[in-house]
């Protein structure tokens, strides 16, 4: 691809979270019950697997718009990851024969059989004048592998893993048509499409794993074009966005803001222009938790927890290897994170004798809850006025009951944004009045709910306080 390194490694951070979001979870132990049934996002299993469950896709699809020069060349890189088979073997003393076991003592672990992954990755790069011209598909195979390790304790051989993978093929296919209206956009559709066989044919989802592309995802790039939003258009292409159909991906823009030309396809909900927070110190599997917590929850593993974790999988050894080593202030700088602050631009020069607005009481000197006043009854009462409650048939808190014919003094007199007049009071003779208004809180009543109490005007001595 001829786009700007830095848009690519942009885009390539988020894909590659996408790509192990979920694949072991804290506590990153295989004995945990959460870790017993793994990857749950992004999974192509091979076609046959529909008579299994019928829920599970072998195909996804992918539909944006974008506008581009007839000399543009579109690139996909589809990437996935394919199950990788740990089996554990010990050596059978006398024979001489390898014997699969349940666990292997290897020194101060215990290793245990378990689904790894290897990444997988294809790129396919097709004009757009030959996309228009016709639909293009692109085969991939991948062959089976069978990789041997040993196990020595003490520089004695102990035992061996045994890693297998299996064949997985499919096609990558990709079309294209202009839209009608005045922009003539290009509506691009990427399809990713599993086509393995297996044999014989899987009975259940463990089976069928070796088979199934794995968090499959693509980068798309076009160079000199720009992708419309899916999830924001503009307004002249909302109706042709709408008649895009992907299944089991989510196209949005990707890189940093100023880039138009990247779509990642995720199998993961996001936003345009995603990224990982700066504050991450590395993949903790799991992008809908705070890495602070997670980080803090992981550092509280006993030893024991720890070590399981490291031989449950080369990942979270690393994770592990990771946390143990990381230094205080990283941790300083995941919780002191704030991202809601933004500059607040300069307030526009307002007209001169502009009347001021009233969201704004700073200005606005038409009103004052402190010196304001109603008349009820021909009486006026203002913030010092002693009156008795009467809440009205209009209110449905039963608790109100308690308040009626209740003396009170008013504190303010407030008028809304509608022109209705609010009567703030505090129970006369509360010991808590003070403290309440201390926090501004206060009981409210219209004008018709409360009635003055004659011998005690605005001004005078408070009651209760």
């Amino acid at each position: 691809m001829t786009l700007d390194p830095d848009f690519i490694d942009h885009a390539r951070k988020v894909a590659d979270a996408v790509l192990y979001e979920g694949y072991l979870l804290y506590p990153y132990r295989g004995s945990a019950q959460k870790n017993q049934a793994r990857f749950q996002f992004g999974v192509l299993m091979p076609p046959c697997y529909k008579a299994v469950d019928p829920t599970e896709p072998s195909a996804c699809q992918t539909e944006c718009l974008l506008e581009c020069p007839a000399e543009a060349t579109v690139h996909v890189v589809t990437r996935f990851l394919q199950l990788q088979r740990r089996r554990v073997q010990a050596c059978c003393e006398g024979t001489g024969d390898w014997q699969e076991v349940d666990s292997l003592p290897a020194g101060d672990t215990t290793l245990i059989p378990w689904d790894e992954a290897v990444e997988r990755e294809r790129c396919v790069s097709v004009p757009l004048a030959t996309l228009l011209d016709g639909p293009q598909a692109v085969w991939f195979h991948i062959g089976g592998n069978t990789s041997l390790e040993d196990v020595t304790v003490a520089g004695v051989k102990a035992g061996r893993l045994v890693r297998t993978t299996q064949v997985v093929g499919g096609v990558i296919g990709l079309s294209a048509k202009r839209v009608a209206g005045p922009y003539q956009a290009v509506r691009l559709r990427v399809t990713v499409e599993n086509h393995t066989a297996p044999d014989p044919q899987p009975e259940d989802r463990t089976q069928a794993l070796p088979y199934a592309m794995i968090a499959t995802h693509s980068l798309i790039a076009v160079p000199g074009g720009s992708f419309l939003s899916m999830t924001d258009p503009p307004e002249w292409a909302a109706a042709e966005v709408a008649r895009c159909v992907s299944t089991a991906t989510w196209p949005v823009l990707a890189g940093p803001q100023e880039c138009r030309s990247l779509m990642l396809s995720s199998p993961v909900i996001l936003y345009d222009h995603a990224e990982v927070a700066a504050e991450s110190p590395g993949e903790m599997f799991d992008a809908t938790e705070i890495d602070e917590i997670l980080t803090l929850r992981t550092l509280a593993l006993t030893d024991e927890e720890k070590r399981e974790a490291r031989a449950t999988d080369p990942r979270a050894a690393m994770l592990m290897d990771r946390l143990d080593t990381m230094p205080g202030e990283w941790l300083e700088r995941m919780h002191g994170a704030i991202r809601s602050l933004r500059p607040v631009p300069a307030a526009p020069a307002q007209p001169a004798q502009q009347d001021p607005p009233w969201w704004d009481p700073g200005a606005d000197t038409s009103v004052s809850p402190g010196t304001d006043h109603v008349m009820v009854g021909g009486v006026r009462v203002a913030r010092g006025s002693l009156v008795r409650m009467r809440p009205g048939a209009r209110r449905a808190d039963a608790q109100d009951l308690f308040l009626a014919g209740r003396e009170a003094l008013v504190e303010a007199v407030l008028h809304d944004v509608d022109g209705q007049v609010h009567v703030a009071v505090s129970p006369a003779g509360d010991p808590l009045a003070e403290l309440q208004a201390s926090h501004g809180r206060f009981l409210y009543f219209a004008p018709d709910e409360i009635e003055p109490v004659q011998d005690h005007g605005p001004g005078g001595e408070r009651a209760g306080r």
